[in-house]
């Protein structure tokens, strides 16, 4: 039996310099969620919001 494709990966991207820190995936079945966590930026070196981004 094969694997549904109701998941997919997604980018995380800083909403202050707009960088693509981290990718995830998520269940796209039923519709994207509107996620928004607060992640550790690099370039800001410091904790920032980061929403989400498809590719």
């Amino acid at each position: 039996m094969a694997k549904s494709k109701a998941r997919e990966y997604v980018w995380m991207q800083c909403t202050e310099c707009n960088d693509l820190n981290y990718r995830t995936n998520v269940r796209v079945q039923g519709g994207v969620p509107k996620l928004e966590l607060n992640k550790f930026c690099s370039r800001e070196r410091k904790v920032t919001k980061h929403k989400l981004k498809r590719k």
